[in-house]
Parts: C-alpha cells; sequence; structure tokens
C-alpha cells in the first residue's frame, strides 16, 4: 500500500541530483520472450514509455533473425517510433547491422563485446580481441556519421563458465573500447552476481585508469537481488546513468542464470526517496508496465509495479 507523498525525498550529499534512466526494456527486455511480440505492441510499448518520460529508450537491435528471431522486425519497427521526442539508441553487431541503422536514421547505436573469452565464444563466436577488431569499423565509421556510441560490456563481475573475472581484465576491454571511440560504455552484470565492494572497486579502477564515471553506465541484474544496492555504489561514485527495463522484463539469451533486469520502477522509486530526479512519471510508467505485462500475459516481476498496481485495483 502506498499513500500520496511517498516515498518521502531524503537527499544525500554524496549522490548526484538527476540520473538519466537508459530504458532496455523494449530490446533487452523482450529479445527472450519465446512468443513473438507483435510488432505493433512493441511500437505502443515504446511509444507509452516514451510518454512516461523516459528520455532514452533501446528500440531494438540489428542483429541477423537467426541469432534473436524476437528482434527480426527491426527495419519495421524503427519507423514506427523514429518521431518520439526520446533517443532510440539500436545494436548494432557489424558494419551491415550499421547499415541497416543508418539507412533509418538512426542517431544513436551500440557495440556488444565481453569482458570474457567465454561470453565472447557464446555471444560472437569470436575472442574478445576478435570482438574488439569486428567493433573497430563500425565504431569509426558511426562516429563519421556524427552518431552516438555506447559500448556494451557484458561479464564485468562474473562469467557463469569462468567464474571470478579480475578487475584489470575488465579495465583492459573497457579502456579498448573507448580508445575505438566509444562514447560511453555500460557495464554489464550479466548474471547478477555484482555486490556494492565489487562496483566500488571496479569503479575505482577504471578512473584511475583514466575511465571517469561520467562515461559508464551501470547495468545490473537482480538475479542474487543486489541490483538496487549495487546501483546506489554506483551513484555514490559518481556514476549518473543507470539502465533498467520497464517491469523487469529481460535476461540474456546467452547466460541461462541471468534472469531479471532491473525493473525501472523500482529505481525510480528509490531515486525519488533519495531526492534525485529523473523526469519520470510513476504512475505512467507503471500503468505502461501493467499494460505490458497483460500483453505477455503474465504479472509483472516488479514489486513497485505490484504494490502500484494492486493499490489502483483496490480503488477502482
Amino acid at each position: 500500500m502506498t499513500v500520496p507523498g511517498l516515498p518521502m525525498a531524503v537527499p544525500s550529499r554524496d549522490l548526484p541530483t538527476r540520473v538519466r534512466i537508459h530504458e532496455v526494456g523494449a530490446r533487452d527486455g523482450l529479445q527472450n520472450e519465446k512468443a513473438t511480440v507483435p510488432t505493433e505492441v512493441k511500437a505502443e510499448f515504446i511509444r507509452r514509455l516514451d510518454g512516461a518520460g523516459l528520455t532514452t529508450i533501446e528500440a531494438t537491435s540489428f542483429v541477423h533473425p537467426k541469432w534473436v528471431p524476437q528482434l527480426a522486425d527491426a527495419e519495421q519497427l524503427f519507423p514506427m517510433v523514429s518521431d518520439l521526442h526520446a533517443a532510440l539508441p539500436v545494436l548494432v553487431p557489424n558494419e551491415r547491422g550499421l547499415d541497416r541503422a543508418l539507412g533509418l536514421g538512426a542517431r544513436r547505436v551500440a557495440v556488444f563485446a565481453s569482458a570474457t573469452e567465454s561470453f565472447a565464444k557464446a555471444n560472437l563466436n569470436r575472442t574478445v580481441d576478435e570482438a574488439l577488431a569486428m567493433f573497430e569499423p563500425v565504431v569509426s565509421r558511426a562516429k563519421a556519421a556524427s552518431v552516438h556510441v555506447r559500448g556494451y560490456l557484458s561479464m564485468c563481475f562474473g562469467d557463469p563458465w569462468e567464474g571470478a573475472v579480475p578487475i584489470p581484465q575488465v579495465v583492459k576491454v573497457c579502456r579498448a573500447l573507448l580508445d575505438m571511440g566509444c562514447d560511453e560504455l555500460s557495464l554489464g552484470d550479466t548474471i547478477g552476481v555484482a555486490t556494492p565492494g565489487h562496483v566500488v572497486a571496479l569503479l575505482a579502477a577504471l578512473d584511475e585508469a583514466g575511465v571517469p564515471p561520467t562515461a559508464l553506465g551501470v547495468h545490473f541484474h537482480d538475479t542474487y537481488g543486489q541490483a538496487l544496492a549495487n546501483t546506489l555504489a554506483a551513484l555514490q561514485q559518481g556514476v549518473t546513468t543507470v539502465d533498467a527495463s520497464a517491469g523487469g522484463l529481460g535476461g540474456c539469451p546467452y547466460a541461462k542464470s541471468a534472469t531479471g533486469n532491473l525493473a525501472t520502477e523500482d529505481l525510480v522509486w528509490m531515486l525519488r526517496g533519495l531526492g534525485i530526479d529523473t523526469g519520470i512519471d510513476l504512475g505512467r510508467l507503471v500503468a505502461t508496465s501493467t499494460w505490458m505485462a497483460a500483453q505477455l500475459g503474465r504479472p509483472s516481476p516488479s514489486r513497485t509495479v505490484r504494490a502500484l498496481s494492486h493499490e489502483d485495483t483496490e480503488e477502482h
């Protein structure tokens, strides 16, 4: 149950005053769905997210349909939402994907690398160095076209095959992506094993290597219930971009134990309580996730969505 005026905002001096939420629900959230989600439903989902105040909404991925069938409609979907106010980044795995994205007018793209050899092999069928070499012309051409480039880095905190991932190993790949020309990096806790101390240690090592928190976003999974704690630790270190998925949709199709993206609503609730501005209308966001859950035929795993939508049901 919630009461007007809650959560009470209690700002902290060691936290940013504003956080940009990088919404991944429409891409990372839906790519794992077994049943095909109609293109019109995806477009409506993105439109509703835009209406709730999200300023960055990852729309789709220009990967080969064989690898991610759920996103095979990228060419059809992107023009349906390209008129929105929000920035609409898309994933591009190679130059062919970049050509497809640029052909539709995309102004923000993302490449996706791995901090570990095992995941690079599973996800891209390449070594870490081979993947970086594949991305170099993609990033170069995107920057030549004045397109913003984000670099995703998976397995920053642990790998299901290799176990613990040494911090210097993560720093090395981050540095390579920045040197390549990426505008920002997203540190992925792909299997959800990070804890706050680990987050602080990695961010400190990156800062020492010339990768400041202003160049970073964090992408935590809630597999072990640590996503919000890890996010708070990152904010305390100066990070101001956080990836989240409306309704807590999604995971990673190449890492079986990776369940549960951080729910955008849970993140917004925490940030509100900390007095941190996001520009998001939580009521509209909850309504959007409730609508999407109905389209998928199951309840949202987000605790905030469940709390607020349950109250709405009782009141109406």
